[in-house]
Protein backbone atom coordinates (compact mmCIF):
# COMPACT_ATOMS: atom_id res chain seq x y z
CA UNK A 1 0.00 0.00 0.00
CA UNK A 2 1.46 3.46 -0.52
CA UNK A 3 -0.16 5.05 2.67
CA UNK A 4 -2.58 7.19 1.42
CA UNK A 5 -6.15 7.88 1.48
CA UNK A 6 -8.75 6.72 0.68
CA UNK A 7 -8.03 3.41 0.27
CA UNK A 8 -9.92 0.35 -0.29
CA UNK A 9 -9.31 -3.45 0.47
CA UNK A 10 -11.25 -6.05 -1.12
CA UNK A 11 -10.25 -9.32 0.47
CA UNK A 12 -6.16 -9.98 -0.34
CA UNK A 13 -6.21 -6.76 -2.67
CA UNK A 14 -5.71 -3.55 -2.09
CA UNK A 15 -5.92 -0.39 -3.61
CA UNK A 16 -5.53 3.59 -3.51
CA UNK A 17 -6.54 6.59 -5.21
CA UNK A 18 -10.17 7.63 -5.29
CA UNK A 19 -10.55 7.42 -9.11
CA UNK A 20 -8.89 3.69 -9.63
CA UNK A 21 -11.39 3.08 -6.75
CA UNK A 22 -14.51 4.01 -8.40
CA UNK A 23 -13.21 2.41 -11.93
CA UNK A 24 -12.69 -0.68 -9.83
CA UNK A 25 -16.30 -0.75 -7.97
CA UNK A 26 -17.81 0.20 -11.23
CA UNK A 27 -16.98 -2.86 -13.01
CA UNK A 28 -16.90 -5.41 -10.00
CA UNK A 29 -20.42 -4.83 -9.13
CA UNK A 30 -21.43 -3.87 -12.69
CA UNK A 31 -23.05 -0.74 -12.21
CA UNK A 32 -25.35 0.65 -14.48
CA UNK A 33 -24.23 1.10 -17.79
CA UNK A 34 -24.35 5.21 -18.04
CA UNK A 35 -22.10 5.27 -14.60
CA UNK A 36 -18.88 4.01 -16.90
CA UNK A 37 -20.64 3.48 -19.86
CA UNK A 38 -19.62 0.10 -22.20
CA UNK A 39 -20.39 2.96 -25.64
CA UNK A 40 -15.98 3.20 -26.67
CA UNK A 41 -16.84 7.42 -27.16
CA UNK A 42 -18.99 8.03 -24.35
CA UNK A 43 -16.22 5.92 -21.71
CA UNK A 44 -13.41 8.05 -23.66
CA UNK A 45 -14.99 10.80 -22.65
CA UNK A 46 -15.50 9.75 -18.81
CA UNK A 47 -11.90 8.95 -18.92
CA UNK A 48 -10.53 11.82 -20.37
CA UNK A 49 -12.17 14.31 -17.73
CA UNK A 50 -11.18 11.44 -15.18
CA UNK A 51 -7.40 12.15 -16.25
CA UNK A 52 -7.49 15.83 -16.65
CA UNK A 53 -9.21 17.02 -13.30
CA UNK A 54 -6.83 15.82 -10.84
CA UNK A 55 -3.99 18.69 -11.98
CA UNK A 56 -6.76 21.14 -12.81
CA UNK A 57 -10.18 21.49 -11.29
CA UNK A 58 -9.23 19.54 -8.33
CA UNK A 59 -5.75 21.49 -7.62
CA UNK A 60 -8.08 24.75 -8.47
CA UNK A 61 -11.20 24.46 -6.13
CA UNK A 62 -8.83 23.21 -3.04
CA UNK A 63 -6.37 25.55 -3.44
CA UNK A 64 -9.25 28.66 -3.46
CA UNK A 65 -10.54 26.73 -0.54
CA UNK A 66 -7.41 26.73 1.05
CA UNK A 67 -6.55 30.17 0.28
CA UNK A 68 -10.26 31.50 1.20
CA UNK A 69 -10.89 29.79 4.07
CA UNK A 70 -8.47 27.47 5.86
CA UNK A 71 -5.36 29.70 5.69
CA UNK A 72 -6.65 32.88 7.27
CA UNK A 73 -9.26 31.54 9.15
CA UNK A 74 -7.62 28.62 10.64
CA UNK A 75 -3.89 29.19 10.40
CA UNK A 76 -4.74 33.02 10.88
CA UNK A 77 -2.38 34.02 7.97
CA UNK A 78 -3.25 36.82 5.62
CA UNK A 79 -3.44 35.46 2.25
CA UNK A 80 -1.65 38.20 -0.38
CA UNK A 81 -4.06 39.41 -2.98
CA UNK A 82 -2.38 38.76 -6.03
CA UNK A 83 -1.97 35.44 -4.52
CA UNK A 84 -6.03 34.57 -4.18
CA UNK A 85 -6.28 36.47 -7.83
CA UNK A 86 -4.03 34.39 -9.53
CA UNK A 87 -5.66 30.84 -8.07
CA UNK A 88 -9.02 32.80 -8.81
CA UNK A 89 -7.81 33.10 -12.93
CA UNK A 90 -6.73 29.53 -12.64
CA UNK A 91 -10.20 28.18 -11.12
CA UNK A 92 -12.05 30.26 -13.80
CA UNK A 93 -10.35 28.83 -16.58
CA UNK A 94 -10.85 24.95 -15.27
CA UNK A 95 -14.65 25.91 -14.84
CA UNK A 96 -14.51 27.43 -18.51
CA UNK A 97 -13.23 24.18 -19.93
CA UNK A 98 -15.57 21.94 -17.98
CA UNK A 99 -17.98 24.36 -19.74
CA UNK A 100 -16.73 24.52 -23.37
CA UNK A 101 -14.70 21.36 -23.23
CA UNK A 102 -16.25 18.67 -21.11
CA UNK A 103 -19.71 19.64 -21.60
CA UNK A 104 -20.22 21.85 -24.64
CA UNK A 105 -24.05 20.97 -25.11
CA UNK A 106 -24.38 17.65 -24.05
CA UNK A 107 -26.97 17.43 -20.21
CA UNK A 108 -23.99 15.61 -18.56
CA UNK A 109 -20.08 15.22 -19.39
CA UNK A 110 -20.43 12.11 -21.55
CA UNK A 111 -23.26 12.49 -22.97
CA UNK A 112 -27.23 12.54 -22.21
CA UNK A 113 -26.72 10.46 -18.45
CA UNK A 114 -25.16 11.26 -15.43
CA UNK A 115 -21.64 9.21 -15.12
CA UNK A 116 -18.80 8.66 -12.68
CA UNK A 117 -17.30 11.99 -14.56
CA UNK A 118 -19.90 14.02 -13.42
CA UNK A 119 -19.65 12.91 -9.79
CA UNK A 120 -16.24 13.38 -9.30
CA UNK A 121 -16.69 16.80 -11.35
CA UNK A 122 -19.33 18.21 -8.57
CA UNK A 123 -17.06 17.26 -5.78
CA UNK A 124 -14.50 19.30 -7.32
CA UNK A 125 -16.63 22.41 -7.98
CA UNK A 126 -18.72 22.11 -5.10
CA UNK A 127 -15.09 22.94 -2.61
CA UNK A 128 -14.72 26.54 -3.36
CA UNK A 129 -18.70 27.32 -2.92
CA UNK A 130 -17.65 25.73 0.57
CA UNK A 131 -15.30 28.83 1.30
CA UNK A 132 -18.06 31.27 0.55
CA UNK A 133 -17.03 32.02 -3.34
CA UNK A 134 -20.08 31.02 -5.59
CA UNK A 135 -18.81 29.47 -8.75
CA UNK A 136 -22.01 29.08 -10.55
CA UNK A 137 -22.96 32.82 -10.80
CA UNK A 138 -22.80 34.27 -13.89
CA UNK A 139 -22.35 31.08 -15.39
CA UNK A 140 -25.97 29.89 -16.45
CA UNK A 141 -24.41 26.63 -18.50
CA UNK A 142 -22.44 25.15 -15.37
CA UNK A 143 -25.82 25.99 -12.97
CA UNK A 144 -27.71 23.95 -15.36
CA UNK A 145 -25.21 21.12 -15.14
CA UNK A 146 -25.43 20.95 -11.52
CA UNK A 147 -28.80 21.34 -11.12
CA UNK A 148 -29.29 18.18 -13.17
CA UNK A 149 -26.53 16.48 -11.31
CA UNK A 150 -28.82 17.33 -8.76
CA UNK A 151 -31.72 15.92 -9.96
CA UNK A 152 -29.90 12.87 -11.23
CA UNK A 153 -28.86 11.70 -8.18
CA UNK A 154 -30.95 13.14 -5.90
CA UNK A 155 -31.44 16.40 -3.59
CA UNK A 156 -30.96 14.16 -0.74
CA UNK A 157 -27.88 12.90 -1.26
CA UNK A 158 -26.45 15.76 -3.28
CA UNK A 159 -26.92 17.49 -0.22
CA UNK A 160 -25.96 15.00 1.95
CA UNK A 161 -22.96 14.39 -0.28
CA UNK A 162 -21.73 18.42 0.04
CA UNK A 163 -23.07 18.82 3.48
CA UNK A 164 -19.38 18.89 5.23
CA UNK A 165 -18.09 21.16 2.63
CA UNK A 166 -20.80 23.61 3.03
CA UNK A 167 -20.42 23.52 6.45
CA UNK A 168 -16.94 24.35 6.02
CA UNK A 169 -17.47 28.10 7.00
CA UNK A 170 -18.86 27.51 10.45
CA UNK A 171 -16.83 24.59 11.25
CA UNK A 172 -13.53 26.61 10.94
CA UNK A 173 -14.73 28.83 13.57
CA UNK A 174 -14.35 25.58 15.93
CA UNK A 175 -11.24 24.74 14.54
CA UNK A 176 -8.49 25.12 17.45
CA UNK A 177 -5.67 26.71 15.05
CA UNK A 178 -2.56 25.77 17.60
CA UNK A 179 -3.06 22.25 16.80
CA UNK A 180 -2.43 23.15 13.15
CA UNK A 181 0.48 25.08 13.64
CA UNK A 182 2.75 22.27 13.28
CA UNK A 183 1.63 22.02 9.14
CA UNK A 184 1.83 25.70 9.15
CA UNK A 185 5.52 25.94 7.21
CA UNK A 186 3.97 23.14 5.27
CA UNK A 187 0.61 24.56 3.84
CA UNK A 188 2.33 27.95 3.76
CA UNK A 189 5.38 26.43 1.17
CA UNK A 190 2.65 24.69 -0.88
CA UNK A 191 0.12 27.49 -0.96
CA UNK A 192 1.47 30.96 -0.82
Amino acid sequence: MIRKAPALRDGDFCLAESIAILLYLAEKFQTPDFWYPADLQQRARVNKYLSWQHMAIRMHGSKMFWLRLFIPKVLGVEVPQDKLDAALEDLNGSLKLIEEKFLQDRPFIAGDHISLADLVAIVEVMQPVGSGLDVFEGRPKLSAWRDRVQEAIGKELFDDAHRTIMGSQEAVKLMDGSKMQVFKPKILRLFL
